[in-house]
């Protein structure tokens, strides 16, 4: 079930990502060649009017082939020969749909678990926050100083190992009060915790709500994550590639279908995020090039972008080898251990 979780993961975000190259560039009047889903030899093919629809072998990647796109093309209807708006429009067309697919996805969880709230639900029975007297309803201000402006700010804030107390500032009735909270040790969440539990919310609006904020919530995190990597805080070989995605699916499938779609919908947004960043071969490399070419004229040629972008393709085969290795030795081969 893990396997077929993972390629209907894949095969949704790619899907999803290609579908926006597509229909930016036939609303474009682009000449599209063919859209095509997976790599490697096709096991079908259907051509429709100029363009051929197409399945392949591997259930990783996919693409949109658009004339003109790579080389330089007379037809009036190659991308090449379109103004630099529509050709911007049609590359971050791709990463806009996997940040709609994120939202979307966000919302249909909220809609079905329900949307977390900073108001205490439940105070468990024998823990630090029973006892210094926080109750249901208390609506969460602060803990250690720092705003709790969602849910997950809770478990960001509470040390992540046994503190004497935790200072926590709640809105009842009005009124805010501090509490200083001892924290406890939970098998279950494998960390120390004040004991208390959200108050769920089942509202479309809600839903709505928290899919646009868990969304910007998400995008903050990547980048911040993408920062320390750069500056070396976070070390390249936490990076996964498709086996560590596998491994994610397979673990998170055990908790619950509804976990599979949150995981989908981080993936989504973060394949969007990835691809926008302005590295050769990327859609967000190839928006670089359309800026600098706007600027400079005719003076960086078809030719030259085009080896900078084989260039950067190289390199990225070379990371998924690196990450994929990574992944090899942290998730497969302590299974034979």
């Amino acid at each position: 079930m893990t396997i077929i979780y993972a390629i209907l993961i894949f095969c949704m975000l790619i899907f999803v990502h290609e579908f926006g190259h597509f229909i930016t560039a036939k609303a474009c009047g682009v000449k599209v060649n063919e859209f095509a889903i997976g790599m490697g030899p096709a096991f079908f093919q259907r051509e429709r009017g100029e363009t051929t629809y197409s399945l392949r072998v591997f259930p990783i990647g996919g693409f949109c082939a658009m004339e003109g796109e790579d080389e330089d093309s007379d037809d009036p209807r190659a991308f090449n020969n379109k103004p630099a708006w529509q050709r911007a429009i049609v590359l971050a067309a791709g990463s806009a749909m996997n940040v709609i697919t994120c939202i979307v996805l966000l919302v249909a969880v909220y809609l079905i678990v329900g949307a977390a709230t900073t108001t205490i639900g439940t105070v468990s029975d024998g823990y630090p926050a029973q006892e210094a007297g926080i109750r249901a309803g208390d609506r969460l201000v602060s803990i250690e100083g720092s705003e709790i402006k969602t849910w997950n700010d809770v478990s960001l804030n509470v040390p992540g190992e046994e503190a004497g107390t935790v200072k926590v500032v709640v809105d009842r009735d009005g009124k805010e009060l501090t509490f200083n909270v001892g924290t406890k040790y939970n098998e279950e969440s494998g960390r120390y915790i004040l004991g208390v539990k959200t108050k769920v919310v089942h509202s479309p609006v809600q839903a709505v709500a928290g899919g646009f904020k868990g969304t910007w919530n998400l995008t903050k995190f990547m980048y911040s994550t993408l920062k320390q990597l750069f500056t070396g805080e976070v070390s390249t070989k936490e990076l996964s590639g498709p086996v560590g995605i596998v491994y994610a699916v397979n673990t998170t499938a055990s908790t619950g279908f509804m976990n599979v779609v949150y995981l989908a919908a981080l993936l989504s947004l973060n394949l969007a995020i990835i691809n926008m960043l302005p590295f050769p071969a990327l859609d967000g490399g190839r928006l670089l090039f359309l800026a600098i070419r706007k600027i400079t004229g005719r003076r960086v040629t078809d030719k030259m972008e085009g080896y900078v972008h084989l260039a950067g393709m190289v390199c990225l085969f070379a990371l998924m080898i690196y990450v994929t290795f990574n992944d090899v030795i942290r998730f497969i081969i302590p299974i034979f251990s």
